[in-house]
């Protein structure tokens, strides 16, 4: 454990700052299996709605730095594709 105030302190914020992102990290991923659930039972309708939800937390946490940008441009490239294979 740290003796400086000011290392405990940064100690506090990181874990705080850890499990704020740990839990967006968790919901971009349920955006994602929603999505991916709607378009494997071919509801086109649906599945656009939730790319469009997932899109928005992948680009928020980007935003964020949460999840690095070319992480969330990856995974919104694949999500992409597997919609347009719908059609």
């Amino acid at each position: 454990m740290a003796n400086i105030k000011s290392q405990i302190k940064r100690i506090r914020q990181n874990e705080r700052r850890r499990i704020r992102n740990k839990s967006t990290r968790s919901e971009i991923k349920t955006y994602m299996a929603r999505f991916r659930k709607a378009a494997d039972a071919g509801d086109k309708e649906v599945a656009a709605s939730e790319l469009k939800s997932a899109v928005q937390k992948l680009d928020r946490a980007a935003e964020k730095g949460i999840i690095h940008k070319n992480n969330a441009a990856n995974k919104k490239s694949s999500l992409t594709k597997q919609f347009d294979r719908m059609a």
